[in-house]
């Protein structure tokens, strides 16, 4: 019997998977954006977008011109592109377990199908005394 996928409690699970990923996104940006505000001097929409294109690995057009910027960069390089990463296989990860549970099901009932046929084949080839 298949459990119905639209219940209330799986959709408070996945509304609270989905706003805990973007409280984790949004807290890796506001960190990237303050950090180089901070360290390099620039204006926060600049900061803002250098942090954006770095966590979605698009990768910034300007580099930093300092060591220490230069080090921030690339901790949150890590942490932003893993943060984002996980986020999104925290939200579509149940999604796409099923849909990968509902197609190795139809692969095994494809094998067994394919057994079956090979099983009879057998049986209609020996000779019977």
């Amino acid at each position: 019997m298949r459990t119905n996928t639209t219940s209330p409690v799986r959709l408070r699970k996945f509304r609270r998977r989905t706003f805990y990923s973007i409280i984790l996104i949004v807290v890796v940006v506001a960190v990237g954006t303050l950090g180089m505000h901070f360290l390099e001097g620039w204006a926060y929409i600049d900061s803002f977008y250098f942090a954006t294109l770095l966590v979605t690995a698009e990768g910034p057009s300007n580099v930093p011109a300092t060591d220490a910027g230069k080090i921030f960069a690339s901790f949150m390089a890590f942490v932003g592109v893993g943060s984002v990463v996980t986020a999104l296989v925290f939200i579509l990860g149940p999604a796409l377990a099923e849909i990968w549970r509902q197609g190795i099901g139809e692969v095994e009932k494809e094998i067994r199908a394919a057994e079956h046929k090979i099983e009879r084949k057998k049986n209609e080839d020996e000779p019977t005394n």
